[in-house]
């Protein structure tokens, strides 16, 4: 498939011939996403299409077709935009119509003037929301993303940083002469009405990126751009995506990938530069964002660049090597194929995780358990499902913890280390919360997508003192691990945001913090160096391996799981019969656990229905681990 085929280098014009044969009639929209749809089913097609994610922006041509795979990190409010709108052509008076959606500025000729009071004129409204790449995404995901992509693009000729006067007309013009922009741009204000400042006078008739008022580059830019990422040393860009249907189907920390036409329009800041002065022009009424507001919602697009979204998919997961969606009937074949080899699999990724568990094969049992489970359900405020595992026993202040966390980074799809010391406890900012000046929600540590593995080294632990800053964060974290949620700081209240977030704490004796599962690490050697013994561990795993961990881990999750009634009456029965046996330490807490642990336990197996083999298994790794704990307290009695 050539690049250069119009669909992915000028979208518009695809969007342009379904306007112009169907006119005001809606069902031109439908059209186009149905020609978008149809051209992403061809062989190979997705994988032509640029990403934001693997291509530098400079790389890319205005208004071309891209993808993006993201995070909303936030939603704004709805906006307002000329679907349709007429222009007059000032010599000729002729009226022609044009389509405003997909677009920021509003597209006049330099003998066109806009028709404000045209009665074909139609307002409709879009979603805006602020989208971040997918926080914690493993370096594995974004190298398999690079190589699936074959979309070749070299330094865009019509957009780089240091060329920002340019208009639609330009996008073709390579050899243009800085006078001709000039007088083009000079054309583009007179038949914009003053870039837009007139129509925010108007009853909200068309809010684009220039209706705010004035741009970014007009207000006092000399503090850096904060592109909100949740976790520190994020790198990529983050977009303002416009979504013009079914925004309702999506919700703040939702993975998208998202398909539409990418706005980078450097006008809107000719424009607004242009008239910094002009704001009292402005109608009070209608134009009352602050300015830190105007700074947030509308960035420099070399900065935070536009997408104008015509297809958008929610993500079941982000693992590269799988179907996008494993549901659908095309994906069974996979799944049926890679769970026929599913035993040697699971036994090379044992005896794997033993050795990076210094021998211990008992913990590296319950590793798996705990990376593959997830919350499949909630009853009332309870999250079914979650495993929670604290690895205590971990060396004091070696590189072990870190280590072991490269070993999860590279099996996982997501993933955050956490280093709970005194310092980042008191410092960092774990609860994303509303910046009512700003009008956006700052994000926190604890802003992270569904399936993200989060690891809680509390070997980093000294002796200190939290402050209030600290006890709240320390809260969060336990609320987390607990019920599953996260309570956003909306200043004048809370607001739950349910999550699912894997989390495995590693700790020298038992963890402060609350957690489903606690394994004593037991190590059968002690390396002398352990970076090179990690390392060599790693080398030695075949590529080919190491994909099917990934690949193993992430598709059980999503696997279905029920029991029989016969299986479930034989539990109750073993259940009575262990109370009857040891009253004392029997709970139905303890019920509880051993019923996640064997279904853990199936699926890892490949079997999802629990047998009476499976719920005996899981009774002595239960019975193993708890000896273990015993054990060890008698050794040292402050353990437990």
């Amino acid at each position: 498939m050539p690049c250069g085929e119009d669909w992915l280098s000028h979208p518009l014009g695809i969007v342009q011939g379904f306007f112009a044969q169907n006119g005001v009639n809606p069902d031109w929209e439908k059209k186009v996403i149905e020609y978008f749809k149809e051209k992403l089913k061809e062989n190979n097609a997705p994988k032509w299409v640029p990403s934001l994610n693997e291509v530098p922006l400079h790389y890319l041509k205005p208004n071309s077709f891209v993808k993006f795979r993201c995070m909303i990190q936030d939603m704004f409010d709805p906006e307002f935009y000329m679907g349709v709108y007429e222009t007059v052509n000032q010599n000729t008076k002729a009226h022609v119509l044009h389509f405003g959606k997909y677009r920021d500025v509003a597209e006049c000729g330099p003998q066109q003037e806009l028709d404000l009071n045209s009665p074909r004129n139609t307002t409709l409204e879009r979603q805006t929301f602020y989208c971040v790449p997918v926080p914690g995404e493993s370096s594995w995901v974004k190298e398999a993303c690079v190589n699936a992509n074959q979309a070749r693009v070299s330094p865009s000729t019509s957009y780089t940083p240091s060329r920002h006067k340019r208009s639609y007309e330009d996008d073709d013009d390579m050899d243009l002469q800085p006078n001709k922009q000039k007088d083009q741009h000079a054309g583009a204000r007179q038949a914009g009405s003053v870039g837009g400042l007139q129509w925010c006078g108007e009853p909200k008739r068309l809010e684009t990126e220039a209706s705010a008022g004035q741009q970014m580059n007009s207000l006092n830019f000399s503090s850096p751009f904060d592109l909100n990422f949740p976790l520190p040393g994020e790198k990529g860009p983050a977009c303002l995506v416009k979504v013009y249907e079914d925004w309702d189907c999506f919700k703040v920390n939702d993975i998208l990938e998202l398909y539409g036409i990418l706005s980078v329009d450097p006008v809107l800041s000719i424009l607004n530069n242009d008239e910094r002065d002009a704001s009292a022009l402005l109608d009070p009424m209608e134009c009352t964002d602050t300015a830190e507001e105007q700074r947030v919602h509308s960035p420099p697009a070399s900065l935070v660049p536009r997408i104008h979204v015509i297809l958008a998919q929610k993500l079941q997961h982000i693992n590269p090597l799988l179907p996008a969606c494993l549901n659908k009937e095309e994906s069974k074949t996979f799944v049926s194929s890679f769970m026929s080899e599913l035993s040697p699999v699971r036994a090379e990724l044992l005896g794997f995780l033993t050795h990076a568990l210094l021998g211990d094969s008992l913990a590296a049992e319950y590793l798996i358990l705990h990376l593959i489970s997830t919350v499949y359900t909630r009853r009332d405020v309870l999250p079914l499902g979650k495993f929670t595992v604290n690895l205590s026993g971990c060396p004091r202040n070696s590189t072990f913890t870190e280590h072991l966390y490269r070993i999860i980074q590279h099996l996982v799809p997501a993933s955050f280390r956490l280093q709970m010391t005194i310092e980042n406890m008191n410092h960092l900012k774990f609860i994303p919360h509303k910046d009512y000046t700003a009008n956006r929600l700052v994000s926190g540590l604890l802003q992270l997508p569904s399936n993200t593995s989060l690891v809680i080294d509390e070997t980093l632990l000294e002796q200190g003192q939290l402050d209030t800053s600290g006890v709240h964060n320390v809260t969060a974290l336990s609320n987390l691990i607990t019920w599953q949620k996260v309570d956003y700081d909306f200043s004048y209240h809370q607001m739950e945001f349910p999550c699912n977030i894997n989390v495995f704490i590693t700790s020298e004796g038992r963890s402060l913090l609350p957690a489903d599962c606690q394994i004593h690490l037991q190590p059968q050697l002690i390396p002398p160096n352990m970076e090179e013994y990690m390392n060599s561990l790693l080398s030695a795993v075949l590529p080919s391996m190491l994909n099917k961990f990934r690949i193993y881990l992430t598709l059980l999750r999503f696997l279905d799981y029920s029991i029989s009634d016969e299986i479930t009456k034989a539990v109750e029965d073993d259940f009575v019969e262990m109370r009857k046996n040891d009253p004392q330490s029997i709970t139905a807490d303890d019920l509880h656990q051993l019923l996640v642990v064997a279904r853990c336990l199936s699926l890892s197996a490949g079997q999802t229905t629990l047998s009476r083999e499976r719920w005996l298994r899981a009774k002595q790794l239960e019975s193993f681990r708890r000896t273990r704990l015993q054990q060890q307290k008698c050794v040292n009695g402050n353990e437990l």
